[in-house]
């Protein structure tokens, strides 16, 4: 087992996973321009195609029955509780079936499909399931916190699991795995300028937050403004637990008194890099800040995803034998012998 796609790619967060698992990826497939060029940069053997899948051919770049791992991130905003009750794009959630077609066309032996657990809630995905089912696979849910992993992140992520007439296996996390917190992600102190707190133009809601985190830490506390939170001035958390989920958005504010003033800043692209459990060597080489942070909330973090395809790859060494869907519906459909 050592070739995988990559659909709705993004940076290669969840790549760099399944290549710390001893993959590697042969095609990779993202419609944000700057997606790809990250993309590129930390696995220039990939072909790294630019556009939406529904309108790339995978059979010109896979065989059928050659490839060996299909991994998908479809667009989640639209599944998301972060959406809140603002209306649901339902094209945008109908990426996720355009993988049925890659999967339809090139036979992987495993699939791996991410998104935020509440995809199951969506319509159509049983729908999904079913599909993917008729193709001749068996099929595991797994929702998993990334902070159980060893990310230093509590990320909460569904995983579709499929194998080709093979039962996927039970995901379990490793069994050394200690809990990291904030502070295992922070760049050395005096790495980024910080600026007063409590100033005229801060917002608000802003010295809300902090005024409530200090009341509850104490006058010397160390501590995290989550901004676009749904907790009002209780949007703070400590630096001793796992970060709260990165997003797209740029939400994090780190706070601590220097030379008897509260100052703050905001979290910064490198760190939010270690939160979804990237090595220093995976570069982002594009793209302006927002685009960075943009860059990591849209992935997978990689230590999940290692151990899954880890995991996956020993279950696939039980099943030597490959078969093409087409061979696996007919072996179904035949009576059991006697």
């Amino acid at each position: 087992m050592k070739t995988f796609a990559d659909l709705f790619c993004g940076g290669g967060l969840g790549a760099r996973g399944a290549v710390q698992a001893g993959m590697s990826p042969v095609v990779a497939v993202d419609l944000w321009e700057i997606a790809c060029q990250t993309y590129k940069a930390n696995f220039p053997g990939a072909t790294v195609v630019n556009d939406r899948i529904e309108k790339v051919d995978p059979l010109k770049y896979c065989l059928p029955g050659d490839l060996d791992l299909l991994i998908a991130s479809p667009e989640c905003t639209n599944h998301s509780v972060a959406k809140g009750a603002a209306p649901r794009d339902e094209g945008s959630r109908e990426t996720a079936l355009h993988t049925v077609d890659w999967i339809a066309a090139l036979q992987p032996r495993w699939f791996i499909i991410e998104n935020v657990k509440e995809m199951k809630a969506w319509g159509r995905y049983s729908e999904l399931v079913d599909t993917l089912r008729a193709l001749g696979y068996q099929m595991r849910e797994e929702v998993i916190n990334a902070s159980d992993y060893g990310a230093p992140q509590g990320r909460v992520r569904l995983f579709l699991i499929g194998g080709l007439g093979m039962p996927p296996p039970i995901i379990t996390s490793p069994k050394s795995t200690r809990t990291r917190s904030v502070r295992d992600i922070l760049d050395p102190e005096g790495t980024w300028p910080m600026s007063p707190l409590f100033v005229e133009r801060r917002a608000q809601a802003t010295q809300d937050r902090a005024r409530d985190a200090i009341n509850t830490l104490g006058p010397d506390a160390e501590f995290l403004i989550v901004y676009y939170g749904s907790g009002g001035k209780k949007s703070w958390q400590t630096l001793d637990v796992p970060l709260r989920t990165v997003t797209t958005i740029d939400r994090f504010a780190l706070v601590c008194k220097r030379n008897n003033r509260w100052k703050m800043r905001m979290l910064q692209p490198t760190e939010l890099a270690r939160a979804m459990s990237l090595p220093e060597h995976h570069q982002f080489p594009v793209g302006t800040r927002r685009e960075r942070i943009k860059v990591c909330g849209n992935g997978v973090c990689a230590v999940v995803m290692q151990r899954v395809v880890e995991q996956l790859r020993a279950e696939d060494a039980k099943y030597p034998r490959r078969l093409s869907s087409v061979a696996i519906r007919a072996e179904n459909a035949l009576p059991a012998v006697a």
